[in-house]
C-alpha cells in the first residue's frame, strides 16, 4: 500500500498543483509525510517546488490533528541540515519555512530554527548560529525567509534579521543575492537602500518559484522591486 501512496502522490505532483492539491485533501497527512520526504530530493525543478508547497500545507494540517507528528517532520527537516547527518537537506529550508509560512504554532516553535541557519556560530555555550554555507542551500533559505516575510513580515522585523540579510547582497551567488534583496523589500528594510541601489543594474537572472510558477527575473529586478515597497 505504502508504495502505492508514493507511486500515486509522484504522479499527482508532476502534474498540475490544483489537482495535486484536491486530492491530497483525501488521504491522511501522516501517510503523506514519507512520500513527501521522498519526493523533495526529487531533481525535477517543478515537481520539487510542487512538494515544498503541499508539504507545508499538509504539515499544517497534520498540525492541527496532531502536533507531535508535525514537530517530527520539522525535526527531520533540522537533521537533514544537520553535518552529522551525512545528507545535504536539500528542499529542507524551502519545506520548513511553508511550515512555518501556514501554522501559527510551528512559526511560534521554529521560527528560531529558521533564521539559526543565517546566523554565524557562536562560542559554545553561547552558541545561537547554525550557518549554511552552501550557497544552493542558501538560496533555499533565502527563498525561505521570503516566503515567511510575505506573511510574517512584523514577526521577521522583531527577530532583527535585516543586518544578517545584508550580508548576503554581497554573494557571488547571483539567486543568493536576488533573493536575499526581495526579502528585503519584504521587510521594507529601508537600511538596505544604499546596497539595494548598488544592485539595480544587476542583470543576473534567477529562476523564481512563486505560487505555483516560475519565472525568470533578474537581480536587478528584485532589487527595483525592493526599492519601492
Amino acid at each position: 500500500m505504502n508504495r502505492k501512496i508514493k507511486k500515486r502522490v509522484l504522479q499527482l505532483l508532476e502534474g498540475d498543483l490544483a489537482t495535486a492539491r484536491r486530492e491530497f485533501a483525501a488521504f491522511d497527512e501522516h501517510g503523506l509525510v514519507n512520500p513527501l520526504f521522498s519526493a523533495l530530493y526529487r531533481p525535477e525543478e517543478m515537481l520539487r517546488w510542487h512538494t515544498v508547497t503541499l508539504f507545508g500545507e499538509v504539515l499544517s494540517r497534520l498540525a492541527d490533528k496532531d502536533m507531535e507528528a508535525a514537530r517530527i517532520v520539522m525535526r527531520r527537516y533540522i537533521w537533514s541540515l544537520n553535518d552529522e547527518s551525512g545528507g545535504i537537506g536539500w528542499g529542507a529550508p524551502e519545506a520548513m519555512a511553508e511550515g512555518i509560512y501556514h501554522h501559527d504554532r510551528l512559526c511560534d516553535e521554529y521560527l528560531h530554527m529558521l533564521i539559526s541557519y543565517m546566523l554565524p556560530d557562536g562560542p559554545l555555550e553561547h552558541q545561537d548560529g547554525n550557518f549554511l554555507e552552501l550557497p544552493a542551500l542558501q538560496r533555499g533559505l533565502l527563498w525561505g525567509i521570503g516566503r515567511v516575510a510575505e506573511k510574517r513580515a512584523d514577526l521577521l522585523r522583531e527577530k532583527a534579521i535585516v543586518p544578517n540579510l545584508q550580508v548576503y547582497l554581497s554573494s557571488e551567488d547571483g539567486t543568493v543575492r536576488g533573493l536575499a534583496a526581495r526579502a528585503l523589500g519584504l521587510l521594507g528594510a529601508v537600511e538596505a537602500k544604499e546596497e539595494l541601489t548598488a544592485l539595480v543594474a544587476d542583470a543576473h537572472m534567477i529562476r523564481f518559484y512563486h505560487d505555483g510558477e516560475i519565472s525568470d527575473i533578474s537581480v536587478g529586478g528584485f532589487a527595483k522591486s525592493a526599492l519601492t515597497v
